[in-house]
Formats: C-alpha cells, structure tokens, sequence
C-alpha cells in the first residue's frame, strides 16, 4: 500500500512538471534604449546594489569577504550547492552578451522579473526575481540596458540540477511581474525599503524552514549558509532589536559599508582556519551613503524581534 502511495505521489508530481503550465506571460517585445542616465543607473544597479555582478560574477573565497575575481564579471559559474544550503546545484548562468546575444531585451526582462528563461525553463528563486517585479519598470529598463554593454565573455556554465521533488515544483513558482515604483528620496522610509528590496537584504536575513522564510521572522537572522571555504555562517539580526542593530548609529551603519569601499578592503586574505563571510560586503560598500543611510531608516522602522543569532556556529561564540 505504501508502495503504491508513493508511487501516486511520485506520477503527480512528474505530471505537474510535464503538464502544468508556467503562469507567465510571454515575453514582450521590448527595446530597452540605451541612453546614458540608463547606463549610469544600471551600472550603479547591476555593480553595488541588486547582486547582479556579486552572484554573476566568480568569487575569491581565498579572500576574506569574497570579492569578485578581476576577468569574471557578469561571466556565470559561481555554484550554489547543498553544502550552501541549496536544494541541488546552481550555477549562476552567464550574463555578458557572449551569452544573451540572442535574447531579446524582453526575453531578458522576463527572466529578471518573472523567473523565466528564454526557453521556458523556470529559475530557482535564488535568483531574486520576486524582489526584481517590485521594482520600477524604469529601474529594470536600466538594468538590462547596462548588462548589454558588459564585456562578452566566452563561458559555458554547467546546467543546473534540483533535487527531487524541487525540480518539478520549481514550475509552480514563477508568476507575473507587478513593477513598483521608484519612491522620492524625501521619503527616506520608503526609498530605503524600496533600496531593500532591491538589494536582496531580506533573502539572507530571514531564517528558513524547509526551504522558506520563517513569517514573522523577517530581517531577524539566523538563516544557516555553508561557505565554499568550509565552516558555516548564520545571517545577523538587522530590525531593531537589541539582539539586531539597536545599538548601531545612522552613522555608524553608513561608515561600517563605506570603510570598506577601498583596494585594501577587497585584498585581505582568509586566514587558516577562518570562516569567510557570504555578505558581499566590499560590493555594497560602494553604494551611495545616502542610499545605505535610507536603508538603516527602513530597517529602524521595522518590527523589533528578538533573535540572538551566533554568527559563526561551529566556533561557539
């Protein structure tokens, strides 16, 4: 009986995968102009704020903090796998126009905001498509404007493989985008959320269970990641707890980011024994102060939630 229960379940799920339909869209027939306000605003995007360079990009795990290798930017192949937390193997596909020369810029924005490929494949949400739909259409424009003019390189990454049953779930999670828009920087509350959002912070900082964020836990922490240099490392607390960021200053938070925007900061290797971080600190690091000093002012406006993470588990802090 058991047998065959398994069995049921096992035919439903591949029929789910074969039969349901992606509830997306097709993509659109857009050209994205390439102006230069777009290519200011979509380097800024791309290479500090939305993790577009951080995760399309190789990483140094020699280096402490992990900054991206010189020759590798927007090129793909950073691996995502189950020692990370992962449900499988991901390897973050290639952005340059080596790559995306035959997508259309609406092929292109479909996939950033709607998580599907050009060949229909769903993306595994470890690409951050949902916190991309809530951005402004403009933004996104921006975005794909700026990877346009990347340099093409040659790189062919490996297919993915999700492990079982994710790999037919994964159909059912792509949806159609919802652009947000843009708030006025006087709104310093609203801007920084929407700086948030776009920024990934809540995907890290929010503890997951059986591979989804924890509800009302959000920005408290504790969400476990493996690193590729060995070790693990759980997300801070970053509400306004005193087990979070109650005791840092405005200014203290902007200047924690901003002494790291140096060569230096981006050459200081990992010592034996040491656990590195997956925060890309020295890629946010160059983001306008304004623009982190309105994140801190979203992030104190937040519910307060009491969370004592240790940060580095396996050393017993």
């Amino acid at each position: 009986m058991k047998a065959i229960f398994v069995l049921v379940v096992a035919f439903s799920l591949i029929s789910c995968g074969i039969f349901l339909p992606i509830k997306v869209d097709k993509a659109q027939d857009i050209v994205v102009e390439l102006t230069p306000e777009r290519l200011e605003r979509g380097a800024y995007l791309v290479e500090h704020v939305s993790g577009c360079a951080d995760c399309h990009s190789q990483r140094d795990w020699s280096i402490f903090m992990a900054p991206t290798k010189a020759g590798t930017n927007g090129a793909g192949g950073e691996v995502f796998n189950e020692e990370m937390g992962t449900p499988g193997t991901i390897y973050a596909p290639n952005i340059t126009p080596a790559a995306l020369s035959s997508w259309t810029d609406g092929e292109v924005i479909r996939a950033i905001v709607s998580g599907v490929s050009k060949d229909g494949t769903p993306l595994f949400p470890i690409m951050p498509y949902p916190n991309y739909a809530r951005m402004s259409q403009e933004d996104i424009f921006s975005i794909v404007a700026y990877i346009r003019t990347l340099e093409p390189i040659p790189n062919d990454v490996p297919p993915r493989k999700l492990n079982f049953p994710l790999n037919f779930i994964v159909r059912t999670i792509p949806s159609q985008a919802e652009f947000g828009s843009l708030p006025y920087k006087t709104d310093a509350i609203a801007y920084g959320k929407y700086m948030t959002n776009a920024a990934g912070c809540t995907d890290c900082h929010t503890p997951m269970e059986k591979g989804k964020p924890v509800s009302g836990m959000e920005f408290a922490g504790g969400f476990t990641m493996g690193m590729v240099s060995g070790g693990a490392v759980n997300s801070a607390n970053i509400t306004p707890h005193k087990t979070g960021i109650k005791s840092w200053s405005r200014e203290g938070f902007i200047q924690r980011f901003k002494a790291l925007d140096n060569p230096a900061a981006r050459a200081i290797p990992l010592a034996e024994n040491q656990i590195n971080t997956p925060m890309p600190w020295t890629y946010y690091a160059s983001m306008e102060a304004e623009d982190l000093g309105a994140i801190y002012d979203y992030l104190r406006s937040i519910p307060a939630i009491e969370n004592p993470v240790i940060r580095y588990p396996e050393l017993k802090e």
